[in-house]
């Protein structure tokens, strides 16, 4: 009966293989090879395809990534004092926390996020350059996010603290690098790389939204002293360049405070945050245009007030709509924050640039410049992944 059974199954199988070796086929040729033109491009293309990736791949075979592997904490803290490095791990285990927790809670797109970041915090961790202290705490990570994604999964009442620690994840990460007010707080002056990066677009992006959303609704008020406000920033910010902002918030903004000393980062963050609000306003102002007249006759009908008209009718339809623009801002945003060089910051950028002046490593800037390009497009791409799959939950685009 044995052997039957096996006899049967094996002309089955053939059959499969010889099924998908003709769908293979088909798409070939109606996708590579309809025509001799179609062909003619296709093996262009794949000449050329094959050129590309075998210089790209001499290059980074042949290349010397000492560069890198000698700079790496330049590149991601700066010049953070070594013996205060552990603050910065400390916030990122709680942002693994967060993300495994949340991943357990609500699963969706927030999974994606842990995963892309742990397979990041894994190639960091095997790669042999890398710091023993700094492998154990890059294990550590993968470890909170795998651990804690099975007690949100696991532990329902733990989605109200979760929601409470995201919203107040800035203040405590800020709060965890300068000691808590109890140990000697760490001057921004020396922050740089990437964790000045990412303080900076982190700090504008989220402040940024909630002031952009009352500058569009300010602007379609009917008082004439809110609405011309908003019109006038809005205008008055659009029609000036990032860089000109920065000089603005470095040289006048003590001015207008009074005397009040604030640090280059402050003003940094506020820069862009005033800067990133006045695009944003725009954007959701386009996304109030769109809902149709007769949600508000509806909702007037029904005896909603202006403020329950638009915060239960009229901004969730709206900001749905203007998602992919929304967006792109807080993707220009986090690259734009490499204009800091220009007040005298070292983000990312800057501080490869500084690597790369260097004597002891003329002529391997490629190198560096690639690493920090990679970084740059994991995290755009991360929040592109985002926006995508947020779109798809709402809805937008179907009908």
């Amino acid at each position: 009966m044995d052997n039957i059974q096996l006899n049967n199954t094996e002309p089955v199988m053939e059959s499969k293989k010889l099924n998908s070796q003709k769908k293979l086929q088909l798409w070939l040729k109606n996708n590579l090879f309809k025509d001799w033109k179609n062909a003619i491009v296709t093996i262009i293309t794949l000449m050329f395809t094959i050129y590309l990736l075998t210089k790209v791949g001499k290059f980074l075979l042949t290349s010397e990534w000492g560069v890198v592997t000698d700079n790496l904490r330049l590149l991601f803290v700066g010049q953070f004092p070594m013996e205060e490095i552990w603050r910065l791990w400390v916030a990122l285990l709680l942002l693994s926390v967060l993300l495994g927790t949340t991943w357990g809670a609500w699963r969706g797109i927030i999974g994606h996020v842990a995963i892309s970041l742990s397979v990041l915090f894994i190639v960091f961790g095997i790669l042999p350059y890398t710091e023993v202290e700094s492998k154990i705490y890059l294990f550590s990570n993968v470890a909170a996010i795998i651990l804690f994604y099975f007690v949100g999964k696991y532990v329902p009442k733990v989605k109200v603290p979760m929601l409470a620690l995201w919203i107040l994840f800035i203040p405590i990460t800020l709060s965890i690098i300068n000691g808590f007010g109890v140990l000697e707080p760490v001057k921004t002056n020396i922050w740089g790389g990437f964790l000045l990066t990412l303080v900076i677009a982190s700090v504008a992006i989220i402040c940024s939204f909630p002031l952009g959303l009352l500058l569009a609704v300010g602007r379609r008020s009917k008082l004439p002293l809110i609405k011309y406000f908003c019109i006038l920033y809005i205008e008055l910010i659009r029609g000036m360049p990032l860089i000109m902002v920065l000089f603005i918030a470095q040289l006048l903004l003590p001015m207008f405070l009074g005397g009040i000393q604030l640090d280059n980062v402050v003003r940094a963050m506020i820069a862009f945050t005033l800067f990133s609000a006045a695009y944003l306003a725009e954007n959701i102002r386009g996304g109030l245009q769109s809902v149709p007249r007769g949600q508000f006759e509806a909702a007037q009908a029904l005896g909603l007030s202006n403020f329950k008209l638009m915060v239960f009718i009229v901004l969730p339809q709206a900001l749905k709509a203007v998602i992919p623009a929304m967006v792109g801002q807080f993707i220009s945003v986090f690259k734009d924050t490499s204009l800091v060089a220009v007040i005298g910051l070292a983000d990312f950028l800057g501080m490869g640039k500084k690597i790369a002046a260097n004597p002891a490593y003329l002529g391997k800037y490629m190198e560096l410049y690639i690493v920090i390009a990679f970084m740059y497009f994991i995290f755009c791409f991360l929040m592109s992944h985002v926006s995508k799959h947020i779109e798809k939950s709402l809805g937008v685009g179907t009908r």
